[in-house]
């Protein structure tokens, strides 16, 4: 009988998560625009690096090492989409919320523009959500809205907090017939929030972080296309800036972590066959590979022979018990 030690290492992938830990970041030298960077991460490692938190800061600052300038990461300003604070998918028609009437120019993009008011005369303009302003609530019941307007001024976050408490939320505006209802309704020509904003800052790979880390009186750009970059001259704070620049990129993929089992394999020498002769060691990690998959296993386990100290895969079980022995 010869017995020989077969090593199982099993790879699995984790999740990309929050925790740094978990993820592995990759700089890439190469200058190219925010959507090359992003399709290179994606055909090379997973995604643009997502950074959601101060461990992520320290880390590619650390790793940055003596590299002082720009380098894009997953964050971008997805300015067209516009939602309702009334969220239920069942109030909305095909086509109510494509209703929005702006006013001249508008929206204008502007980088803290993400909530909406409604003016006299039924135009809407998007605005700063810390503007103080009058505001209108609705209540809900059924397919049908009853309008409120609350003669009072406040944000726009408090004015959500506000009609979600004392009615049913900032109202939603569907057709022309509800936005003359509004109009008609105004005690003074003013402006007045509405339930209409958006939540533009998205990450590359779909993650819903909140975190931000901007650099001073940042984002300020007014473009219709803008993406995030890091400033590792200024200890990895956030710069907006035109997406179609080029710049150097930071990619990353979920750390892979590896477990490893040793097992005794004894076999009965055939005749004539040379246990350490390399075919036969390779076709038995081939069988055994067909075994453990029949088993459930996936094709992440791999399979190796440890040597011995002879170089031999091999040995017979008399020789290790005296080697013990000793």
């Amino acid at each position: 009988m010869e017995k020989a030690l077969l090593i199982i290492i099993a790879l699995s992938g984790l999740s990309a998560v929050s925790s740094h830990a978990e993820r592995q970041y990759h700089f890439v030298y190469e200058a190219k625009t925010m959507p090359e960077a992003q399709r290179y991460c994606r055909e090379k490692h997973t995604d643009l690096a997502t950074v959601d938190s101060m461990e992520v800061v320290e880390l590619l600052n650390n790793m940055a090492g003596q590299y002082d300038q720009l380098a894009w990461i997953g964050l971008h300003d997805d300015r067209d989409t516009w939602r309702w604070t009334m969220s239920d998918p069942s109030f909305y028609e095909p086509g109510d919320i494509k209703f929005i009437p702006w006013g001249v120019n508008q929206p204008d993009h502007g980088p803290i523009d993400q909530c909406t008011m409604f003016y006299s005369g039924g135009t809407w303009y998007d605005y700063d959500c810390n503007g103080v302003y009058r505001l209108v609530c609705f209540d809900v019941k059924g397919p049908n809205a009853t309008f409120v307007v609350i003669d009072r001024g406040m944000t726009w976050t408090e004015a959500q907090s506000y009609c979600r408490e004392n009615h049913t939320d900032l109202a939603s505006v569907r057709n022309p017939a509800e936005n003359q209802q509004i109009d008609e309704m105004l005690p003074v020509v003013d402006w007045y929030w509405i339930g209409l904003y958006r939540d533009s800052w998205k990450w590359s790979d779909g993650s819903n972080s909140s975190f931000k880390y901007w650099a001073a009186n940042k984002p300020d750009l007014r473009v219709s296309k803008v993406c995030v970059a890091a400033a590792f001259h200024n200890s990895g704070k956030w710069e907006d800036l035109d997406c179609g620049l080029e710049k150097p990129f930071i990619c990353y993929k979920p750390v892979v972590t590896v477990s490893m089992q040793v097992i005794k394999v004894r076999v009965e020498k055939p005749n004539n066959v040379d246990l350490n002769d390399q075919a036969f060691l390779d076709a038995m990690l081939v069988e055994a590979k067909k075994n453990l998959r029949a088993q459930g296993l996936d094709d992440n386990v791999q399979l190796a022979w440890r040597k011995q100290p002879d170089g031999q895969v091999f040995q017979k079980e008399e020789e290790e018990k005296k080697r013990d022995e000793l």
